[in-house]
């Protein structure tokens, strides 16, 4: 049976429960009290009596609960359509983005209840999900472009080395070498991506203030190959969440800082800090100055915002993205904005860990 059916039965059975124990009252409450027999004489007069009524009660019983039931049927079936259309345009909007279509919207009106607070939340699914496929439609665009340029440079430098036997296989090595590099660096950055997408990693209680300091002594002779400096300082900041992941977040801010900065004395700066409940790491550096509409689209997967200092550890343009990644993954958000001297100022939040877990 449709809910619709049920409900018309289920209101038409409680009109017909109420009926009866209405009836039953007036027998209870009323009838018992009469004296039996057809008809009680009294010195006023002559008055029915309770066999006499009864007889003429039952008739007008029986129409009184088929009138209930009759009527209990056509108003809940009435009642039930009305109170069960939301749920109609509701279905009809699941199946459209069942087929595909999740630009369709229900836009509920009326007064906020049960049905509007499924719309409404459904409506907000379903931006998102729009959201989401078409990041990941123009990310799986990016990323075939992307790994189609090694391959294809792999194709050119075996043509070349086909027509001209005169090329060093020394020389073709190393070209070689560093396309394969780039590939596999781009290969295992897209995995990443796609397990912090998963969310299929495991918690732990991890202090971003010993990450910090880890992968600054890590990325200091990059730093100092560059005539750069790594200043760290903050304090104990717990949060909860893959140290892995973690690690691998601050290593893509700080070495983004140190290949995006200026040609010589430039600093990096690293710092975190526990503050409203949120775990804070930030990194800035100097460099160029950058617009802010160009800064917005720094965490989108393939963005370079500046020229790099050197053409070694180049990136695949997907630091900022793996970032942005992993701190959503974690809970937690990424603020880019552009400092005034030059440079950028990134900042991820996190939420702190639990004050019994805190050491």
């Amino acid at each position: 049976m449709s809910v619709r059916l049920k409900f018309t039965l289920s209101y038409a059975g409680f009109l017909m429960v109420a009926g009866v124990l209405m009836l039953a009252v007036v027998w209870v409450f009323l009838l018992r009290y009469v004296p039996g027999g057809n008809a009680i004489r009294t010195p006023v007069g002559l008055y029915p009596g309770q066999h006499f009524l009864l007889r003429s009660f039952t008739p007008a019983v029986g129409a009184a609960l088929t009138f209930l039931l009759a009527f209990g049927l056509l108003g809940g079936w009435i009642l039930a359509g009305h109170m069960l259309a939301p749920l109609s345009r509701i279905t009809d909007a699941a199946r459209l983005a069942a087929n595909g279509s999740l630009s369709h919207r229900i836009r509920m009106q009326g007064r906020r209840d049960e049905f509007r607070e499924l719309a409404d939340v459904f409506d907000t699914m379903l931006a998102r999900l729009e959201a989401q496929l078409a990041e990941q439609q123009r990310f799986a665009a990016n990323a075939s472009h992307e790994l189609r340029t090694p391959l294809a440079i792999t194709q050119t430098l075996l043509d070349v080395a086909r027509n001209d036997p005169a090329l060093g296989a020394g020389v073709l090595v190393d070209r070689l070498h560093a396309v394969n590099a780039r590939a596999i660096d781009l290969t295992e950055a897209l995995l990443l991506l796609s397990r912090t997408d998963q969310r299929s990693f495991t918690r732990e209680l991890v202090d971003l203030s010993l990450i910090a300091e880890e992968v600054a002594e890590t990325l200091l002779p990059l730093a100092e190959k560059h005539g750069l400096a790594i200043e760290t300082s903050g304090e104990l900041t717990p949060t909860i969440g893959s140290h892995a992941l973690l690690l691998q977040m601050t290593t893509n801010l700080v070495h983004n800082a140190i290949v995006h900065n200026v040609p010589e004395n430039g600093t990096v700066r690293v710092g975190t800090a526990f503050r409203s409940g949120f775990a804070a790491l930030t990194v800035e550096n100097t460099g160029e100055k950058l617009p802010p509409k160009l800064v917005s689209t720094l965490t989108e997967p393939f963005q370079r915002g500046t020229k790099r200092l050197r053409g070694d550890h180049a990136g695949v343009g997907l630091g900022l993205a793996i970032v942005k990644s992993i701190a959503q993954a974690h809970d937690g958000t990424i603020t880019i904005t552009p400092r005034t001297a030059g440079g950028l100022r990134v900042t991820v939040e996190l939420p702190g860990a639990p004050p019994h877990l805190d050491g």
